[in-house]
């Protein structure tokens, strides 16, 4: 019918040699000949756009599965831990000999701070040197009243796994740093109360008063008119000593208004475990003596949050000035774990996301184009209107 036949050839032979071509009925993707289609500078430009935002989106998600998610989980503490390790180093406006130093807690022992903790002489115009020196370093010494928006972001920054454990690791010494040297002829006026002791771990106040207030002791009684008790904080914290970390009341500076000046600090302090690649949960072991033990990548300290208030007391004897370190031990264990999905999941993140811009992509591309075609034909139909005037003889 065709002519085939007769000249000897197969018409089966210019079609589709699988078996399979009735499939085709079901393809649910259409095309268009190539004769069809036009290229133009437009979609190019888009095509280009588009292959750019694709690849944005796929870096960002490689770092974010890179660096990994954290999670927060509030449980109860394994093991049983009775004491708790204070880390302190301050500067008070005060000869050391005119100091008292105690830790009174809600168990009723009284720890001599004083003979545990290392004293210095020093100078404070000295340390005022160092801070202002500092300032213009990493992070700026805080007032009371004033806290510096750089130590928010610096504290931000030591809330998450991979900063902290990355501090650690770098400094891994944790021995608390020099002061300034005295010179020859320099007034021995403050005294420096720094090191780590252990205490119980129960609510407790630490506090720094002057000789002869507040217990009673042969030593002769201290003049009110030496009383200075304006302080330098550079560093306070709990567990384990990070000198690395920034904690709320680390380089603190608080001025007495009067001789008899009461500051007074409230701390709320949460134990914190620090964990990556694994469940906080399973990277805890406990030992036959109820003692914890931490996995490799696991970093076990204690933030706090501080309140503070400071007043100046009438020179009443019942009234005692000082500084005053109120701590209390929540009942509670704060987990933070760095934890990073699988590969596969990755890619299905990647697939998901380039498909959502190749599509959300191609709509706007031709809802762009669907308003320039209209646009077009309004324009061309307003230039091409003939205006009605008469013209009379």
């Amino acid at each position: 019918m065709n002519g085939f036949n007769e000249k000897g050839l197969d018409g089966d032979a210019f079609g589709e040699k699988s078996n399979l071509s009735g499939l085709k009925t079901f393809d649910a993707f259409p095309k268009t000949k190539t004769s069809y289609t036009t290229p133009t500078r437009r979609g190019g430009q888009w095509t280009v756009l588009i292959l750019a935002v694709c690849t944005l989106f796929s870096l960002h998600e490689l770092r974010t599965w890179w660096r990994g998610t954290e999670a927060h989980h509030f449980s109860v503490e394994k093991g049983v831990s009775h004491d708790l390790q204070l880390n302190l180093d301050m500067v008070v406006h005060m000869p050391c000999d005119t100091l008292r130093i105690n830790i009174q807690d809600a168990s009723g022992d009284r720890v001599l701070a004083g003979e545990l903790l290392t004293r210095e002489d020093t100078n404070w115009d000295l340390w005022m040197k160092k801070r202002n020196f500092e300032s213009h370093g990493e992070h700026e010494y805080q007032t009371l009243n004033h806290e510096a928006a750089d130590r928010l972001s610096a504290q931000d920054e030591d809330a998450h796994v991979h900063h902290v454990l990355g501090e650690v690791r770098r400094n891994p010494r944790r021995k608390f740093s020099k002061g300034p040297r005295l010179r020859w002829g320099d007034n021995k006026d403050s005294c420096r109360i720094y090191g780590s002791l252990e205490g119980n771990k129960v609510q407790g106040d630490f506090h720094i008063t002057a000789r002869g207030h507040g217990y009673m002791e042969l030593a002769p009684h201290l003049d009110h008119e030496v009383f200075n008790f304006s302080h330098m904080i550079t560093e306070l914290s709990f567990g384990p000593h990070y000198p690395s970390l920034l904690n709320p009341l680390d380089k603190t500076i608080a001025e007495s208004e009067t001789h008899y000046q009461k500051f007074q600090y409230f701390l709320s302090v949460v134990p914190t475990l620090y964990s990556k690649g694994h469940n906080a949960l399973d990277l805890v072991t406990t030992n036959k003596d109820n003692s914890v033990r931490y996995g490799r990548n696991t970093i076990f300290t204690n933030q706090y949050a501080a309140t503070s208030q400071s007043t100046a007391l009438p020179e009443i004897p019942t009234l005692i000035p000082g500084i005053f370190f109120k701590y209390n031990i929540e009942p509670i264990l704060l987990l933070v774990s760095e934890e990073r999905t699988g590969f596969l999941a990755l890619v299905i993140r990647v697939i998901n996301t380039v498909s959502g811009v190749l599509v959300t992509g191609g709509w706007i591309y031709q809802i762009s184009g669907w308003i320039v075609e209209i646009l077009g034909k309004r324009r061309r139909q307003s230039e091409g209107v003939l205006t009605g005037k008469h013209y009379s003889d």
